[in-house]
């Protein structure tokens, strides 16, 4: 197969995509001259997880920078637990974390301006009436008001449970069971707890890679993920800019050697095509098409 193969996700991806894109570039090299059903190109991953320690470490700095921390609960907090913050180092550095928890506790972590929602739906009531409008005829068009984004991931336990839509997918009855968007029965050994040695070999191969962040995600925040960025020690090609969509900011973007970009996107959150679909999909374009952002 002569395409170009490019391997992307976000979020949890963001340990599968450079294992799954590191094997197949053993493969390749394993193959040396064989014919392999595969063309590598590259790989994204967006608002990825990538390493506790990053990934922890800066969430805090993102608090403190997003101006929900104050600077001396973040100073005494980095002085007492020496810049680590997890495991905390020692009594003192516990004490400073459940402060910095307890100012953060109801803010939404995965963008931190929306409300913040517990659950998805708040009573049984408001469900039910949910599944009236979806299946009454005249509430075809009918807008549905969310208050939480989170809230309309409903529509799709309501609409691929629905026995007619089952029926008419030629799902047999039976054969399938509930379906769930993130089924966490699923038996699963987590051994990779870290991809930045990943991402570390791969740059040796040079490959394109696109990794990106929603500026107001806190859960895998901008911080972290320029953090272990930083820690490959690449030199930089085109240093921090903005870039544009309709002549708009749209993010900030630096370009490294052996091919690798970074990306901002503005008022994204996790993920960042979820909250900006049109400058995402601006983004994407330019870079597989080997256009600067």
């Amino acid at each position: 197969m002569s395409n170009p193969l490019y391997i992307g996700g976000e979020s949890y991806c963001g340990i599968i995509i450079p294992a799954l894109t590191l094997e197949i570039d053993k493969l390749i090299r394993k193959a040396s001259g064989e014919s392999l059903p595969f063309n590598l190109k590259g790989y994204i991953a967006g608002n990825p997880m990538t390493d506790k320690k990053f990934d922890t470490d800066g969430k805090i700095k993102f608090f403190h920078g997003m101006g929900l921390i104050s600077d001396e609960l973040y100073e005494l907090a980095k002085v007492n637990c020496r810049g680590s913050y997890d495991p905390p180092a020692n009594h003192q550095c516990a004490k400073y974390i459940e402060s910095i928890n307890y100012c953060t506790k109801d803010i939404n972590v995965f963008h931190i301006l929306e409300p913040s929602c517990k659950t998805l739906w708040r009573n049984v009531t408001e469900k039910a009436e949910m599944h009236r409008l979806m299946l009454e005829s005249d509430g075809v068009g009918v807008p549905l008001h969310f208050k939480c984004r989170h809230d309309s991931y409903q529509l799709l336990y309501i609409w691929t449970n629905d026995e007619t839509v089952r029926k008419n997918l030629g799902i047999r009855q039976e054969t399938v069971g509930e379906w769930r968007r993130c089924n966490i029965s699923i038996l699963y050994k987590m051994d990779i707890p870290s991809t930045v040695e990943h991402h570390r070999m791969l740059r040796r191969s040079g490959y394109q890679a696109l990794i990106y962040s929603g500026d107001h995600d806190s859960g895998f925040s901008l911080v972290g993920t320029q953090a272990w960025i930083r820690s490959l020690n690449l030199s930089i090609n085109d240093d921090w800019r903005p870039w544009h969509v309709d002549d708009q900011v749209a993010g900030y973007t630096r370009s490294y050697a052996t091919n690798l970009t970074y990306a901002t996107v503005k008022g994204a959150g996790h993920t960042a095509p979820e909250y900006k679909p049109k400058e995402c999909l601006a983004m994407f374009a330019r870079w597989i098409s080997t256009i600067p952002l």
